[in-house]
C-alpha cells in the first residue's frame, strides 16, 4: 500500500458518508495492486452478501452477479482506465438471495499517481431499485423495474437461440416476451446497404408498405438511429409531430404517444434498428434508458449472429451444390436414387458426398463418402477428393488402387483431416461386384426375395490416415466381391443415416438402434427406388442426430431368379494376379448353385487355367464369363485382346509352364479358341445334368463354334469314362 504515502489525502478504506447509507448507497474501496477491495456493511446489504461470504477481491461479488454481468463490469471498468477517465459507471444485474432479479447500480471515481497511472477505485455500489424520486410512486416504480427486467432477462434468454432472422423477429413479436415492457408495437429494422428494411412489426397492426424500406438518410427516426448510433426518445405527439413530419401521418391516427428507436449495435457498427411505441406521455427515466440499451444490446448481438449464420448457410449450401454431381447418369440395367440431407445443427455443411461414374460396357462406379468436419472446408475437401476419385476410377485404375491414390492425394493436402469412403464397381451383365471400403460403414442388400442383410466388406484405413507398422496397421485396401442378383438393391450410405441420439443424455445410446430402424425400412419399404429413398431420408427428420447424410441406393433390373441365374462375368486387370483366386471362388459359388455338384473342383480349376494363362501370357487384361447354355451345358469363356492363338503342348518334368491347356483338355467335356476380331476367345464347357438352360437362352448354340483344330482334334472331346 505504498501509494497510501505517495497520496496521504484519501485513507483506506474510504470512510461512508451516513447519508449514503441512509438513501440505501454503500461504498467500496478497491486497490488495483493488490486486488483488495473493500465493501462497507450497507454496500455488502446492497449486493445481500454476509461479510463471512465475501472474499475481500472483486472475485467475491460472483455470487450475486452473473458471469456475462461481471465481464461487462470488467469491460466497463478496462475502458475507462484505458482512456484516462477519472470517472465510471454501469448498472448490471445481480440475484437477490432468495433469487430473484434486482438491478445493482456501481460508480467509480479513478485515482492516479502523478505519472497518470490509476492505483485506486473508490465508488458508490447502489441499489438501482430505491431510485430517490416521489414517495408515492415508488411502488410503482418498482412493480415498473421487476417488469422490464424480467422482460429483459426472458428475452435474453430466448435469443439465446436464436439461429435465423426470423428467430429474432417471433421472439420480437411474441406478447409475452416483448408486450410486458408496455409497448403497443414493436420494429426490427435490418440495415442492407444504404437502405433499412423493416422485417418485424407486431402487436398495433400499424404495418406500412410505404416504410418497409427507408433510406439510411432519410428523415425517419429510426435512420436517425442508425446513422448516429444514438438513441431517439420521442416523448410526446407533438415531438413526433415536430421532428419528424413524414412519419407523423402514420402517427397521427394511431393512440401513441411517445416512442424510443434504439440502434442495434454489434463490433461497432449498426446492424439494425429497434423501434418500440407507447401509448403513455412523459420521457423515459435514466434507469428505463439504462435498461432498453440492455436490451437492445442483446438484440443487436442475436441478430448478427443470424445474418452471418444465413450468410455462412447461403455460402455453404451453394458450395456443397458445386461440390455434389449436378445430375445422375441414366445407367441402362439399373435404377439409381440418390438424397443428401444436410445437418440442422452447426453451420449446416459437412463433407458427405455420393457419386455415380458409368464405365462403359454394362458396367457402374458407385460411391459413398464423408469427409471429417462441418464447415466450408469439410465441403472443400469433400469436392476435391471426390473429383480426383472419379478421376483414378475413369482412368482404370482398379478400386482398391484408386484409393490408394485417393489417400495419398488426401494426405498431400495437409489438410489435417480424414475421409470414410466406399466404392461398388458394379457390372450389370453379370450381377458381380468389386467393392473397396476405406473405414466406412457396412452396405445393405436388399434381395428380390424380400430378405435383408449388412454385407461384411473388408477394410482399409480412412482416407488420409498414414499406415502405421505391425500388421494391425497395414495400408491397402482389399477387394471384397459380391453377386447383385436381378432385382437386388444395394444401400450405401453415410452414419449420419444411422447415428440415433439418446433420449436420456444420461444413458449411453444403443449404437446399434440406428442400424437396425434402417434395415427394418430399407426391407419393408417401398418396391420404387425413388420412394424408397424419400422414406430412407426421412428417417434423419424423424430421429436423426446433428451429422450431415447422404444414401445411395442400386437396384439391378431384372426379375429374381430363385436359383441365381447368370450369366457370371468379370474383368481381370492386367498385372493382378490375384485376382484369379477372388474370381474362383465367385465361380464356385455360382455353379454349385447352378447344379454342378461334384464337378464343382474340375470347373474351378479349368477355369483357374484359362485365367492364369490370360494374365501371364498376354500384355493387356481379361473379360471372364460364365453362362448356362441352351443344352443346359456349363460354358467359361476368357477374352483376351491378343490375336495369338494357343496350343497345348507336353512340357518336360522340369518346365514350370505348359500344361494348362493340357489340364483343361482333361477336365472339360470341350473345349476351344475363337478369333474375336482383335483378340481371341478361349472356352470349356462341361455337362451339368441338374443345370437347366435359362429361358432366355437361344435355342440352338453349337458348343464348339469357330474351335481352333490341334493335332487332328476338332477342339472337342468325348465325355470322360
Amino acid at each position: 500500500m505504498g501509494h497510501r504515502g505517495e497520496n496521504p489525502e484519501v485513507d483506506w478504506p474510504a470512510r461512508p458518508d451516513t447519508s449514503l447509507a441512509l438513501n440505501r448507497m454503500g461504498t467500496f474501496d478497491w486497490d488495483l495492486d493488490s486486488g483488495r477491495m473493500h465493501l462497507d456493511p450497507t454496500a455488502l446489504e446492497v449486493v445481500e452478501l454476509r461479510p463471512e461470504e465475501f472474499s475481500g477481491t472483486p472475485a467475491g461479488l460472483r455470487l450475486r452477479i452473473a458471469p456475462a454481468e461481471e465481464a461487462r463490469l470488467d469491460s466497463r471498468v478496462a475502458q475507462a482506465l484505458k482512456d484516462g477517465r477519472s470517472h465510471y459507471g454501469a448498472y448490471v444485474r445481480s440475484r437477490r438471495r432468495d433469487g430473484s432479479p434486482a438491478w445493482t447500480h456501481f460508480q467509480g471515481h479513478i485515482l492516479r499517481d502523478r505519472t497518470g497511472r490509476p492505483y485506486r477505485v473508490i465508488g458508490i455500489v447502489r441499489d438501482a431499485a430505491h431510485d430517490p424520486g416521489e414517495p408515492g410512486a415508488a411502488g410503482e416504480r418498482d412493480e415498473g423495474r421487476r417488469r422490464l427486467t424480467g422482460v429483459v432477462e426472458r428475452t435474453t434468454a430466448i435469443l439465446a437461440h436464436a439461429r435465423t432472422v426470423n428467430d429474432v423477429t417471433d421472439t420480437l413479436k411474441d406478447p409475452e416476451a416483448l408486450g410486458h415492457l408496455g409497448a403497443v408495437s414493436v420494429m426490427l429494422g435490418i440495415v442492407d446497404g444504404g437502405r433499412i428494411h423493416l422485417v418485424a412489426e407486431g402487436q398495433l397492426g400499424s404495418y406500412v408498405p410505404e416504410i418497409e424500406y427507408t433510406r439510411i438518410d432519410a428523415a425517419f427516426p429510426m435512420s436517425e438511429a442508425v446513422r448516429t448510433l444514438q438513441p431517439v426518445y420521442l416523448a410526446s405527439r407533438e415531438e413526433f409531430q415536430r421532428r419528424y413530419p413524414l412519419l407523423w401521418p402514420y402517427i397521427e391516427p394511431l393512440a401513441v404517444r411517445s416512442g424510443v428507436y434504439l440502434p442495434l449495435i454489434a463490433q461497432g457498427r449498426p446492424v439494425g434498428a429497434l423501434g418500440l411505441l407507447y401509448t403513455r406521455d412523459g420521457d423515459f427515466t435514466a434507469e428505463e434508458r439504462n435498461v432498453l440499451m440492455a436490451l437492445g444490446s442483446g438484440i443487436a448481438q442475436s441478430l448478427q449472429r443470424a445474418i452471418l449464420f444465413a450468410q455462412e448457410h447461403d455460402l455453404a449450401e451453394g458450395l456443397q451444390r458445386a461440390m455434389l454431381p449436378r445430375r445422375i447418369p441414366e445407367v441402362p440395367g439399373a435404377r439409381i436414387a440418390v438424397r443428401y440431407r444436410a445437418a440442422r445443427m452447426g453451420r449446416d455443411i459437412g463433407g458427405d458426398w455420393y457419386d455415380v461414374i458409368p464405365l462403359g460396357e454394362g458396367r457402374v462406379g458407385v460411391m459413398i463418402g464423408d469427409v471429417e468436419g462441418h464447415d466450408t472446408d469439410a465441403a472443400a475437401v469433400m469436392g476435391q477428393l471426390r473429383i480426383v476419385l472419379r478421376a483414378y476410377i475413369s482412368e482404370g485404375h482398379t478400386p482398391g488402387a484408386a484409393m490408394e491414390r485417393a489417400s495419398a492425394f488426401l494426405r498431400d493436402l495437409e489438410t489435417e483431416r480424414f475421409a470414410t469412403c466406399a466404392y461398388a464397381e458394379v457390372d450389370l451383365v453379370s450381377g458381380m461386384i468389386a467393392m473397396v471400403r476405406a473405414g466406412h460403414i457396412d452396405p445393405l442388400v436388399r434381395r428380390g426375395d424380400g430378405s435383408c442383410h449388412r454385407v461384411q466388406v473388408a477394410g482399409g484405413l480412412p482416407l488420409g490416415l498414414p499406415a502405421g507398422e505391425g500388421p494391425e496397421f497395414r495400408s491397402g485396401y482389399p477387394v471384397t466381391r459380391l453377386e447383385l442378383h436381378p432385382g437386388d438393391t444395394l444401400l450405401l450410405c453415410t452414419d449420419g443415416l444411422t447415428e440415433r441420439p439418446g433420449a436420456d443424455p444420461a444413458v449411453p445410446p444403443d449404437p446399434d438402434a440406428g442400424t437396425r430402424e434402417v434395415m427394418e425400412v430399407f426391407r419393408d419399404g417401398p418396391a420404387d427406388v425413388e420412394e424408397l429413398a424419400d422414406v430412407l431420408c426421412d428417417l434423419v427428420g424423424d430421429a436423426g442426430g446433428g451429422d450431415d447424410m447422404a444414401l445411395l441406393l442400386l437396384r439391378r433390373r431384372g426379375t429374381p431368379d430363385a436359383r441365381g441365374g447368370g450369366p457370371l462375368r468379370h474383368r481381370l486387370d492386367p498385372g493382378d494376379m490375384d485376382a484369379p483366386g477372388a474370381v474362383r471362388h465367385l465361380i464356385r459359388a455360382a455353379v454349385q448353385a447352378w447344379g454342378a455338384g461334384e464337378r464343382a473342383d474340375e470347373i474351378e480349376l479349368a477355369a483357374d487355367e484359362l485365367m492364369t494363362n490370360a494374365l501371364v501370357h498376354t500384355d493387356g487384361g481379361a473379360l471372364v464369363s460364365v453362362r448356362l447354355t441352351a443344352q443346359g451345358r456349363l460354358r467359361i469363356e476368357v477374352e483376351d485382346t491378343d490375336s495369338a492363338l494357343p496350343r497345348p503342348r507336353d512340357a518336360g518334368d522340369w518346365e514350370e509352364s505348359g500344361r494348362g491347356l493340357l489340364l483343361v483338355d482333361r477336365l472339360a467335356d470341350a473345349w476351344g479358341v475363337e478369333p474375336r476380331g482383335d483378340g481371341k476367345s478361349v472356352w470349356c464347357e462341361f455337362a451339368v445334368p441338374a443345370a437347366e438352360a435359362p429361358a432366355d437362352a437361344p435355342e440352338h448354340e453349337p458348343a464348339c463354334r469357330g474351335a481352333v483344330p490341334d493335332s487332328g482334334r476338332d477342339g472337342r472331346r468325348a465325355r470322360r469314362h
